[in-house]
């Protein structure tokens, strides 16, 4: 079955807490995008994450605020920063990379939180029995085009508000020359 996909940048999602002390007390963020996910959007606030050995500014706030702080890059990012982050379902956060944050109010160091994100294709409930998928965790797509091919351990996020999308990080993106909108193929 078809899907389509869903190219995701390096990202942070915040707490209340968190989102006060880099952006000032009480800051609410404001929708510059709504993603296709339902109630998710991108913000027109952006951060600076950093390292000892570098940093990379303009990095988005994705919203709404979150009961964790969880900054989300690719292989690439973590190179530049010098980090080794393992890759993670979203939350998935205890022994992940230290990073700090930088906001035009303050900064927070994280001791965990910088994760890799797991490929996945969110779904319905309804939507496992639909497609045939009950009982498996993970997936293989068939990505087609110049540099097509089969990616594997693409993990099924299923949840009562989602929509039917394949998430790919930019360096998965980019070895397949897949961009926002294209389409997979469920195997």
């Amino acid at each position: 079955m078809k899907v389509s996909i869903g190219v995701s940048n390096r990202h942070v999602h915040l707490t209340r807490e968190h989102l006060n002390i880099l952006f000032g007390e009480g800051y609410n963020l404001e929708v510059k995008n709504e993603l296709k996910q339902p109630f998710q959007f991108a913000s027109t606030s952006t951060v600076t994450i950093k390292t000892d050995k570098d940093e990379i500014n303009n990095v988005r706030v994705l919203g709404p605020i979150r009961d964790y702080t969880q900054v989300e890059i690719s292989k690439t990012d973590a190179y530049k920063l010098g980090l080794n982050p393992p890759v993670r379902d979203s939350g998935d956060l205890i022994g992940s990379e230290k990073v700090t944050i930088i906001g035009p109010k303050g900064e927070v160091n994280l001791d965990y939180g910088c994760i890799i994100a797991t490929r996945h294709i969110h779904l319905l409930p309804s939507q496992l029995k639909q497609y045939g998928l009950e009982g498996k965790e993970t997936v293989c797509v068939k990505l087609d085009g110049e540099k097509g091919g089969i990616i594997t351990n693409v993990h099924l996020k299923v949840s009562d508000n989602s929509y039917f999308e394949l998430h790919l990080d930019t360096d998965d993106a980019n070895a397949h020359l897949i961009k926002n909108g294209d389409i997979g193929e469920i195997l």
